[in-house]
């Protein structure tokens, strides 16, 4: 039989699962909004798509190796965000993929496992 399941190193976060309003990263449920680096997962304050501002993503910018892919999980439906807001982030070197949070959870591995530099910012669902 053969293994389709990415070879991810172990020393990297991977989203194992979501459930309301909480999801599940290497093996650890998580309540609430998160940020999902590589090599560490946050608590996130957000609560609304239309109230983030960029310092809302002052971890993924800030984050080493730099991010170049912010998949931001808008909760149960995909919602957009500002235009500005998008393109200050893109300014700063950040391309952002909408979509809904279980969206996010079904991508975020994938990516990881081709080696991008790929972050995941998550409302719950």
């Amino acid at each position: 039989m053969a293994d389709i399941m990415p070879m991810i190193p172990s020393d990297r976060q991977v989203i194992d699962g979501y459930g309301p309003g909480q999801f599940c990263i290497s093996g650890q449920w998580r309540v609430g909004s998160v940020i999902v680096l590589p090599d560490r997962t946050l608590a996130w304050d957000a609560t609304d798509v239309a109230s983030l501002s960029v310092g809302d993503f002052a971890p993924v910018l800030a984050a080493e190796p730099k991010v170049e892919i912010l998949l931001l999980g808008t909760g149960g439906t995909m919602r957009m965000i500002p235009k500005a807001l998008r393109l200050e982030l893109r300014e700063q070197g950040v391309v952002v993929e909408l979509m809904d949070s279980r969206a996010v959870c079904r991508t975020y591995n994938v990516l990881l496992a081709e080696g991008r530099r790929v972050a995941a910012a998550m409302l719950p669902v």
